[in-house]
């Protein structure tokens, strides 16, 4: 099997071993999903993602996410870690970058510090928040062993949200 060259990084902090951990997978041409799920599963990160060229020469990347038992369309903090380390590593030039995942294109615009580095970014999610069905309180705290009085329902009741990755809010 070929060897592939991973970083891991924390998103969403400035200190090692604080934040959100990611790996990621800086050029995974010739490896199959089924291997990607297999690593991701090994790594037991939240995520992990894999770089590859992009469909569209207007991107920057294709790029798949996988947690321990799934690929996932979209997530937030993989993309913004995935970005900085491609622009870390050569493999992304300029501030803008355009991420090709299964939801759609995530816009990335990258944060620098005085000194030039890369240090976050910001993410535009590839699709428009939407809203989907509403559940009852009595399903919700059944899935979660609460009490239906745990559940507070004054915004709005238990529903699905998606700005490319479905969640019960």
């Amino acid at each position: 099997m070929p060897s592939y060259a991973f970083e891991t990084v924390d998103v969403f902090t400035d200190r090692r071993f604080g934040g959100n951990p990611l790996a990621v997978f800086k050029d995974t041409r010739g490896l199959a999903a089924d291997d990607m799920q297999k690593l991701a599963f090994e790594l037991n990160l939240n995520e992990t993602t894999f770089i590859l060229p992009p469909e569209n020469s207007a991107n920057t990347a294709r790029v798949r996410i996988f947690n321990r038992t799934a690929e996932m369309a979209f997530a937030g903090h993989p993309s913004i870690g995935t970005a900085y380390v491609m622009a870390r590593a050569g493999l992304a030039h300029g501030d803008h970058l355009r991420l090709e995942v299964p939801a759609g294109i995530v816009a990335v615009e990258l944060e620098r510090d005085a000194a030039g580095e890369v240090v976050g970014g910001k993410i535009t999610a590839p699709q428009p928040l939407s809203t989907g069905p509403e559940f009852s309180v009595e399903t919700i705290a059944a899935c979660l062993g609460l009490a239906a009085d745990d559940i507070v329902t004054a915004t709005h009741a238990p529903m699905l949200a998606s700005m490319g990755n479905p969640y019960v809010f």
